[in-house]
């Protein structure tokens, strides 16, 4: 379980957990996956517990966003972040009605993952955190809330990306990144001189992205690499970059850049990023 194992990466006991933030955009029953999560790996019953439903792509980052705020507004809390996705609850058998249907079944992945988040951390008595979440942004693009498009069905559960995602995308990016790297205090930092944590929505995604912003080409390694071992896995797949995007920033050690940015894109359309720093 990606969630016990997160919580033996971070050193000390399940019981120390205080929130629990709870990503997914495959399932939909009461009580909630929060609760059935809490209970499986033996939490204490006063955790508090936030359940982030149908967020789609985004939906990771908006729960590192979300737990951000509960760990640096509740002193000495620690936060459990758990994303879990089936999409293969939105497969289809190959139909000529439909053949955007075969687009979803190749490029969509089922997964999970978990992190653990807290502000104030304890030397010595639990390990070492990796990354700091610096200052984090939510917006989204007025007249697009088509682009992107799901929900329940006879059939289960159904989604549909437009074909000008891409478009949109890179129309905007720039400007919404500019936005998060002005808190770096620092105007000669360009994009190239940051590490990029982008969710692969798909490989035109990365590709407007990457040119719109004249990125190297090795500073999405970490993206592509994703998609390629697990394709697109919903609000899991950021977490599975930030774990590549890990190891290239401990190679690189005393040479590797200091800030990052982590983004993803979903229904609304929605923009979602973090400002990274790394430790």
């Amino acid at each position: 379980m990606g969630s016990a194992a997160a919580i033996a990466e971070w050193g000390r006991p399940a019981s120390d957990i205080t929130h629990v933030v709870y990503v997914s955009s495959s399932e939909i029953r009461l009580p909630g996956g929060d609760l059935h999560l809490a209970a499986r790996l033996g939490l204490r019953s006063d955790v508090g517990r936030v359940m982030l439903y149908f967020l789609g792509c985004y939906g990771g980052v908006t729960g590192l966003r979300v737990a951000k705020d509960i760990a640096e507004n509740n002193p000495g809390s620690r936060v459990l972040l758990a994303t879990t996705e089936t999409t293969i609850l939105g497969f289809r058998p190959p139909s000529p009605a439909r053949p955007y249907d075969l687009v979803g079944a190749a490029l969509f992945g089922d997964g999970a993952a978990a992190v653990v988040i807290g502000a104030g951390p304890i030397a010595g008595g639990e390990s070492k955190p990796f990354m700091e979440l610096n200052y984090a942004v939510q917006e989204f693009l007025p007249g697009t809330h088509g682009v992107i498009n799901g929900g329940l069905t006879e059939e289960g559960i159904n989604f549909k990306l437009g074909r000008d995602l891409p478009l949109k995308i890179e129309e905007n990016i720039e400007a919404f990144c500019r936005k998060l790297m002005g808190k770096i205090g620092n105007e000669e930092l360009g994009f190239n001189d940051l590490f990029w944590a982008v969710h692969p929505g798909g490989p035109a995604i990365l590709n407007k992205l990457e040119s719109k912003l004249g990125l190297e080409g090795d500073k999405l390694e970490s993206s592509r690499k994703a998609l390629m071992d697990f394709g697109n896995v919903s609000s899991n797949t950021i977490f599975y970059v930030m774990d590549y995007m890990r190891n290239e920033l401990e190679k690189k050690k005393e040479g590797g850049e200091e800030w990052g940015l982590g983004l993803a894109f979903g229904p609304g359309i929605t923009f979602e990023g973090i400002l990274f720093r790394s430790l």
